[in-house]
């Protein structure tokens, strides 16, 4: 199959979705202040969506998307949060992520989320959103898991970086997109991120943060600006 660069794909699918089921974007306010931009997208088919992707130098390769079950593929669903529009629910006994569009409507993305121990719940918004970003592991982590070694951070106070962790790329665990969730002006450590491990959507595996196809991330993150709300419950 034919590898997309990122503005065909998006310009494939401006195409396929040029019939909203809203006739024109809206623009208003959202809480928090934060102006969310809202339509009703008519997504392409699965395997569009889930094709292969190239993106600021790097190849997504394709989701296998007929190994997943059909409620974790990408979707606009009923609204079934009662949260106000432009909010990000994470609802984790179903394991889904939803963008509330308003009008009674959301998109919704299966998620991977945290195994037992290490769950996260309550509000947070948006505080930063980084493209092929660089993955710090903490050190309780690498502490459990020796293999992590070489990625662990130090910190230079000299110089006031921090070194280590892990280059971005296609095996990075934080994928091709990450938004970091904050409560005030304070990191949570807790993310939205895209994943190589799409077997995992679906499933509690990751050790606490909410992971998305990498397909369904870059789309998630064009979506929604810096301080959207998020809910995960």
């Amino acid at each position: 199959m034919e590898i997309l660069s990122r503005r065909s794909f998006l310009t494939a699918s401006a195409t396929l979705t040029a019939g909203f089921a809203v006739s024109a974007c809206t623009t208003d306010g959202s809480p928090g202040g934060v102006t969310f931009r809202s339509t009703i997208p008519e997504f392409p088919p699965f395997a569009t969506m889930y094709g292969p992707v190239s993106d600021n130098g790097f190849d997504i390769p394709a989701v296998p998307y007929t190994k997943i079950p059909d409620r974790f593929l990408r979707q606009v669903v009923r609204d079934p949060t009662g949260e106000p529009k432009g909010t990000l629910v994470v609802d984790t006994s179903g394991h889904f992520l939803y963008l509330l569009l308003g009008n009674g409507y959301a998109i919704r993305y299966g998620v991977g989320l945290g195994r037992a121990g290490f769950e996260w719940a309550g509000r947070a918004e948006i505080g930063a959103k980084r493209e092929w970003p660089k993955w710090f592991p903490p050190d309780e982590m690498v502490d459990r898991e020796p293999k992590l070694e070489k990625y662990r951070v130090s910190y230079d106070k000299e110089n006031d970086v921090y070194n280590g962790g892990m280059e971005p790329g296609i095996q990075n665990p934080l994928g091709a997109r990450a938004l970091y969730l904050y409560e005030g002006k304070k990191d949570t450590l807790y993310r939205l991120h895209g994943s190589p491990e799409w077997s995992s959507i679906g499933k509690s595996v990751s050790s606490g943060c909410v992971r998305l196809m990498n397909q369904d991330i870059l789309d998630l993150y064009d979506r929604v600006p810096l301080g959207t709300p998020v809910l995960v419950r």
